[in-house]
């Protein structure tokens, strides 16, 4: 079974913490040991994985994907948002959890984080938890 769940962003560029919605969807499939995987289906947004502790390390991401990936810069995409197809392309679309006793196997400071690049918007997450 495929799960999903909303996220309403509320900034052009923001992360949002999905840690804690990606753990109810494991608990709802009821499996115990296997892998999920979170799906983002949009083309400019993301998902990663990374530091959920200290709220400087998303401040400091974005300020430096900015600089890697500027909002404007002479880009040709007509709809005027190709910086967010290409960071949503750097960061990924996809990621990989191992699940251990009913619940993500995350190490100590880290939260997975859904990436927004074009807000404000409600997009969806999609969650498949196989058994391993």
């Amino acid at each position: 079974m495929v799960y999903e769940f909303e996220v309403t962003t509320r900034q052009n560029m923001e992360f949002v913490d999905i840690t804690h919605k990606a753990n109810e969807m494991v608990s709802k499939s009821g499996m115990e040991n296997g892998v999920c995987f979170i799906f983002v289906p949009h083309t400019t947004a993301a998902v990663t994985i990374n530091e959920n502790a200290d709220p400087d390390v998303v401040f400091d991401m974005l300020k430096e994907l900015n600089k890697i990936v500027p909002i404007e810069d002479q880009y040709r995409h007509m709809e005027g948002n190709s910086a967010a197809h290409i960071k949503a392309s750097l960061m990924g679309f996809s990621e990989q959890v191992i699940v251990h006793n009913g619940k993500l196997k995350l190490g100590t400071w880290q939260g997975i984080y859904f990436t927004e690049f074009d807000g404000p918007r409600r997009r969806k997450v999609y969650v498949k938890v196989l058994k391993g």
